[in-house]
């Protein structure tokens, strides 16, 4: 059953991505190239995903169109992991098992294709299908997780400034919960916006997506030491080379684990007052947590 929605999932995304990004004939065709060669990579969807199904529980069956809410979110994810893997940042030449977008099309290009993602995803954003109060605290929230207070991009300010060093517990959590858990939590509660989602409902949302975002990053760390870059798609054991702030390096693996599970448990429960609607999404959060890449 999960397989079938995270496939249904990624077919509606992968749809609402063709549609919504130029074609690579579309002049100038090098930047439509470089889009296209990492938003069509094979990413398992898994933002979009959280979104549809968080709309999904709210509304009790998938709102139309909110597929190009979950394709503008997977725009912003591919357009931070294209500027991640450049040399400035983490300097990786492999993401969902192929060349990295500065490999295949030279870091200018690669550079302009992550600015290029984000504004397609705005110019997604502001059209989407829902009432225009919903649209616009829809950007609101997506623009937040994805900002330097506690977004994305002030995670990954942290992260590179803790290279290196020796970080704390509470630096290590900020960077997490910031660079990867902020996005996955905007999925979310922007998913929930869609559908018509109460306040209590937001907040449900939101306290789930920030404790499965924060095990999700852990779980991430715990596979870039126990797997292969062939079993991960992409370069493993980078963290421990670049001496990154990760879980295991400050915890071990096993108390790693214990945390991410313990995390998934406190998300289950902001869940439990939406009975059986809530199914799907709590798969989802153990999923997150026994992948293997």
């Amino acid at each position: 059953m999960l397989q079938e929605t995270l496939e249904h999932g990624r077919r509606l995304t992968d749809a609402a991505l063709e549609r919504l990004i130029p074609a690579e004939t579309q002049h100038p065709v090098s930047i439509h190239k470089a889009m296209r060669h990492s938003v069509f990579a094979g990413g398992k969807r898994l933002r979009p995903v959280l979104c549809m199904e968080a709309g999904r529980m709210i509304a009790g069956s998938l709102p139309a169109g909110i597929e190009e809410l979950g394709a503008a979110l997977e725009m912003l994810h591919t357009y931070s992991l294209i500027h991640d893997d450049l040399p400035a940042l983490d300097n990786d030449d492999l993401r969902r098992g192929r060349p990295t977008c500065h490999k295949a099309f030279g870091e200018a290009i690669a550079i302009l294709a992550g600015d290029a993602l984000q504004t397609q995803a705005y110019e997604a954003l502001a059209r989407l299908r829902c009432p225009a109060e919903s649209r616009v605290r829809i950007i609101e929230e997506i623009a937040r997780g994805t900002g330097t207070v506690e977004g994305m991009i002030g995670g990954q300010v942290v992260d590179l400034e803790a290279e290196r060093s020796k970080p704390t517990a509470e630096m290590l959590e900020y960077i997490h919960r910031s660079k990867t858990a902020a996005l996955i939590t905007a999925s979310l509660v922007s998913g929930g916006l869609y559908a018509g989602a109460t306040d209590d409902e937001v907040r449900k949302l939101r306290a789930f997506g920030q404790s499965v975002g924060l095990a999700f990053q852990i779980v991430d760390d715990i596979l870039d030491v126990t797997q292969t870059s062939e079993q991960l798609g992409k370069t493993a054991g980078k963290d421990t080379a670049a001496q990154k702030a990760t879980y295991p390096a400050l915890f071990g693996l096993e108390e790693s684990e214990r945390q991410a599970d313990s995390l998934v448990k406190s998300a289950l429960e902001q869940l439990q007052g939406f009975g059986e609607r809530a199914n799907t999404l709590k798969e989802l959060a153990r999923y997150l947590v026994e992948r293997k890449k």
